[in-house]
């Protein structure tokens, strides 16, 4: 089989979404006039996926708004945007990729696969009226269930089914969520935060149930009409969305020999265990903290596939990054900077604008939750960015401003 691009500089990318996007770019900003070409699974050029969820869900955003660029631009910076094309194989020796039957030769490869959603509950096997809510696609199926007086079932309390479950709420619908864990964000966020975000739906007449499982499933003409939960609890639904949380999709990366343990292994420069192959975004573990650590952030997505294509190009750096989230939900802007994990103690402090939870490990900070306080996670993150040490008792000090506090951060 004859090979493209075989003989020529040609950098590939596997993937087209936020990582993939800034690669490109950041390659051809950092001086890169070789061959570019990104392959997409999508039929749509690099887009933003947080939306999906929120503004493009509510109908506040129409599908050129989610576009990271118009189309028309890749092309004219010499990117070669190829969409519906789902890379098939990688062979890290020979330096090819197989994608629709045909052999592309790549002399840099870097994998931004993203993730994909956990497997439907066997129950749901075959059924309509199953929702999930990962792409593009996805939402445009889910978004003709969205109508007063629907009953919508969302499976999952992590941030993607409860900001469904607030534009669905908002829309009309009778909105229940079933978390099978003790609590909803259980996993990213202490319990003073879930404890914030459960009361914020309960006002709007969101049902969230926990520590619960789904046991059975009805179902009428096909569609799903009826779920039990294994206390007995039955629920007539309309629709469901499923939203139990993502695998990093490194089934291409596995099949080629390269290491992958909850993702693809990098090193802090975004390598690989095969030479010439780098890995960015959701889809790659890295060493963060002491520990390989993968991160599903718009920042993470960014950041590290920047720092990729930096090493690409001959400008090493380590990546080390200042983690930061946000979710929107009803009028709740919850904003998230540093990595809890590990905390040991969490302090919340009130403002006349929200409130904020510092979360502290061997009492110095180490993360913090704003809701509706946006001084206060401005602040946080410039002072995690500098390397200030706040201890617990320093932040729970009458009077402890952390703006005051952010122009003395070496202190």
């Amino acid at each position: 089989m004859d090979q493209e691009h075989a003989g020529e500089d040609h950098i590939c990318i596997v993937g087209a979404g936020q990582a993939a996007a800034s690669l490109a770019l950041r390659l051809r900003h950092g001086g890169y006039s070789g061959a570019l070409t990104l392959f997409g699974d999508e039929p749509h050029p690099p887009y933003q996926r947080p939306p999906l969820s929120k503004a493009y869900l509510k109908r506040e955003w129409t599908v050129d708004r989610l576009y990271l660029r118009p189309a028309e631009f890749w092309s004219g910076i010499g990117v070669d945007v190829v969409t519906g094309a789902p890379v098939t194989a990688i062979d890290p020796v020979a330096r090819t990729l197989e994608v629709g039957g045909r052999s592309v030769a790549w002399t840099k490869l870097a994998l931004a696969t993203g993730t994909r959603p956990r497997p439907l509950p066997p129950e749901f096997s075959g059924l309509t009226g199953i929702y999930e809510l990962r792409s593009l696609a996805d939402a445009d199926r889910l978004e003709g269930e969205i109508r007063p007086g629907r009953r919508l079932l969302v499976l999952g309390g992590g941030y993607v089914g409860l900001e469904t479950a607030a534009v669905a709420a908002k829309a009309g619908l009778a909105v229940t969520v079933v978390e099978r864990t003790a609590r909803i964000l259980e996993r990213v966020a202490c319990a003073e935060t879930s404890d914030a975000i459960r009361a914020l739906h309960a006002g709007h007449g969101v049902r969230i149930l926990e520590g619960r499982s789904v046991a059975g499933v009805e179902a009428r003409d096909g569609t799903v009409a009826a779920v039990t939960l294994d206390d007995g609890t039955r629920l007539e639904v309309d629709a469901v969305l499923v939203g139990i949380g993502v695998l990093p999709r490194d089934e291409l990366a596995r099949a080629a020999g390269l290491t992958c343990e909850n993702g693809i292994v990098v090193d802090v420069h975004g390598r690989t265990s095969a030479p010439g192959i780098w890995a960015a975004g959701d889809c790659a573990a890295f060493p963060f903290q002491g520990l390989q650590t993968r991160l599903e952030s718009v920042q993470n997505a960014v950041d590290q596939a920047e720092c990729a294509a930096d090493d690409m190009l001959g400008h090493t750096r380590a990546y080390a990054p200042v983690p930061w989230f946000w979710s929107d939900q009803y009028d709740m802007k919850l904003q998230i900077v540093g990595l809890n994990r590990g905390y040991d103690a969490v302090l919340r402090r009130r403002s006349e604008r929200g409130e904020s939870l510092w979360y502290f490990r061997d009492g110095r900070m180490i993360a913090v939750d704003a809701l509706n306080d946006a001084r206060t996670y401005m602040a946080a993150k410039k002072l995690l960015e500098a390397g200030a040490v706040l201890t617990l008792d320093e932040v729970a000090a009458e009077g402890f401003d952390p703006v005051a506090r952010m122009k003395r951060p070496a202190a």
